[in-house]
């Protein structure tokens, strides 16, 4: 089935095996739990036909793989709510509105797929390079973890209060509202724009300047409380006011709208690399031609799957050095190039053993070459590299790669087997001007930022980094669909992909949803409680355990006992449950995420979540 064929068919039929034979997703004798399993598999069954598809001759048979729901992690349910709850992700989504909330979309099974396409990919590499038949698996909670993982390693440091965020409330988002009653996002890097911005609305340059910091850190902190003169100013102008005031001075200006449907994109492309002519790129000086590392030898049992494979990464922020990130677990050698003095987001806090502790969470284990590619020696650094490497990777913005003389064609001149994978904000689905390419936008233009909201409540992006994370993982798969086409091939690739293309992975309703009382956290009387899909699906019984007059008194009935006190009750009546985590610290000592969550040590003063893999030599 052609790639376009075999997307349209996961989105209106998932079909899987739940051992009594195959059911349809959707019908009344599907649990929330199978269909959320079943959504993993999908999408990842997506992403390996369109990685697999003419790129499977030599490689071996696909491996078995599996998608688990706790997987490693000792909770009671592994669902999507229940994963989202116990993992962390509730917490991290619903610090800008005060309270843990679910993502009311499968986002956690979306990132689980993705990650099972790059096992399942990563293990037909290894194949491919002479190692023995190996089995994938992973699981809904270890790709919860993922997700979370600057806001663990920031929760979880020596200093983590040390947050660039004003004293007093700590809650906020940053969506806007005109005079017309409009929800706007609007998005600058950059201070000085940021202060005409304000300035052109009629804000003093103090207040603009308090709203800089909470502004810039929201994609670590998720939250963003801004200065309430600040939301006034553009409360008292109509939208195309507040637009003109964006176009004076660089600032995106996008309005939030109620669409939830995506826009029609492949979550990558792939191009490949011109025929080697044997001159030199015009571009760079001529260097030595590269012997690729996985033509030289094999993988043997007992190391990881892409052991061998070398990584050039030149990325900031989370979608690039994201990409780097799993490659690197999956055993490849990563070396970032970084600007003379390192990259500034080393210094962010908070700050542990020297280091920003968000930035090492995505960057530990990777080594550095530090280069200034506006000049000539800084591009032959980078041109040495690439020369011995498999996968050259960025997120540069639009233009820069041809503007440093860094661009898939001068790269492939230096080695014609390179695949070199871009990541942006948004391809170029939007035209040749796009909006400042990053998280939040990316969720509006998606309609992820409708979606993830339950009806009745506003749209509005999550400041939780959804579209980052999930765009570091496709441009990753997308890398190494690039390799596998190699080994086809013999010659190297160009992979795009983009933060919007990712977005449009994540399944969603026409409309919002409508969530019942039993489907969000319920107060106990010393936490919050989230009920497992069965139990969710049962609330009858779930008022008859915990001693309710009838389902809709069961959340006043909760707040009588101890969390764990219901999560033995509901276990025991065949209803099993989970804690909502709302302190990200306490994964880290909680035996429950032992296997799952490494903790602080002398070499990484933070946890973070341990590889979301297990590869098994298949036995004969």
């Amino acid at each position: 089935m052609p790639p376009a064929a075999l997307r349209l068919f996961f989105r209106r039929k998932i079909v899987f095996e739940m051992g009594r034979g195959a059911m349809e997703v959707g019908s009344p004798a599907v649990s929330e739990s199978a269909r959320t399993a079943g959504t993993a598999r999908a999408v990842a069954e997506e992403l390996l036909g369109r990685t697999l598809d003419g790129a499977s001759a030599g490689v071996g048979d696909r491996p078995q793989w599996t998608v688990g729901g706790a997987g490693p992690v000792g909770i009671d349910a592994g669902d999507e709510r229940a994963a989202q709850a116990a993992c962390g992700v509730m917490e991290v989504h619903g610090r800008a509105t005060g309270a843990p909330a679910p993502l009311a979309v499968d986002y956690v099974s979306t990132v689980t797929g993705v990650l099972a396409a790059q096992g399942v990919t990563a293990a037909l590499l290894a194949r491919a390079r002479g190692r023995g038949p190996l089995r994938v698996g992973t699981s809904l909670a270890q790709g919860a973890l993922l997700t979370v993982t600057q806001y663990l390693a920031a929760a979880t440091a020596a200093d983590h209060d040390d947050e660039l965020l004003p004293p007093g409330n700590c809650s906020g988002l940053a969506t806007l509202v005109t005079a017309e009653g409009v929800r706007v996002e609007v998005e600058t890097l950059d201070p000085t724009a940021w202060a005409g911005f304000w300035r052109r609305l009629g804000v003093t340059s103090r207040a603009a300047g308090r709203g800089w910091l909470p502004f810039q850190s929201r994609f670590g902190t998720a939250v963003c409380p801004l200065p309430g003169e600040l939301r006034a100013a553009v409360l008292a102008q109509p939208l195309e006011a507040v637009r003109q005031a964006g176009a004076a001075h660089g600032v995106s200006v996008v309005e939030i709208g109620e669409t939830t449907l995506p826009p029609r994109l492949d979550p990558w492309s792939i191009a490949p690399a011109p025929v080697p002519s044997g001159h030199a790129s015009p571009l760079l000086p001529a260097v030595p031609m590269p012997v690729p590392v996985p033509g030289g030898g094999t993988v043997g049992p007992g190391v990881l799957p892409l052991a061998g494979v070398r990584v050039v990464e030149s990325a900031r922020r989370v979608q690039g050095p994201m990409a780097g990130h799993v490659l690197r677990m999956l055993g490849a050698d990563v070396v970032r190039v970084e600007p003379p003095g390192g990259d500034p987001q080393r210094a962010l806090p908070p700050v542990a053993g020297g280091c920003s502790v968000r930035f090492s969470a995505l960057n530990h284990g990777k080594s550095v070459v530090e280069a200034d590619l506006t000049t000539r020696r800084g591009r032959d650094a980078v041109g040495e590299l690439v020369a011995g490497a498999d996968v050259f990777l960025h997120n540069w913005a639009p233009g820069k790669a041809r503007e440093l003389l860094l661009d898939a064609d001068a790269l492939h001149a230096l080695n014609p087997r390179l695949v070199y994978a871009s990541a942006s904000g948004f391809g170029t689905a939007l035209g040749p001007v796009p909006p400042i390419g990053t998280d939040y936008l990316a969720q509006v233009h998606g309609g992820l930022a409708a979606a993830l909201r339950p009806a009745g409540e506003a749209p509005a992006p999550s400041l939780m980094t959804v579209t980052d994370v999930l765009g570091g993982l496709v441009l990753a798969q997308a890398a190494l669909a690039g390799l596998l086409a190699r080994e086809r091939t013999r010659r190297g690739c160009r992979a795009r992909s983009s933060l919007l293309s990712a977005a449009t992975l994540v399944p969603r309703p026409g409309r919002r949803i409508e969530p019942g009382p039993l489907d969000l956290p319920l107060a106990t009387a010393d936490g919050l409680l989230q009920l497992g899909a069965e139990a969710r699906l049962r609330p009858q019984d779930v008022a008859r355990t915990v001693g309710a007059a009838g389902a809709d008194s069961v959340g006043e009935r909760l707040k009588a006992c101890a969390t764990d006190v219901w999560l033995a009750e509901l276990r025991a009546a065949g209803l099993p449950s989970v804690a909502v985590r709302t302190d990200l610290a306490g994964l880290a000592a909680d035996p429950a995420f032992a296997r799952a969550v490494l903790p602080p040590d002398a070499d990484l003063p933070y946890a973070r979540p341990a590889a979301p893999w297990t590869f098994t030599e298949e036995t004969a």
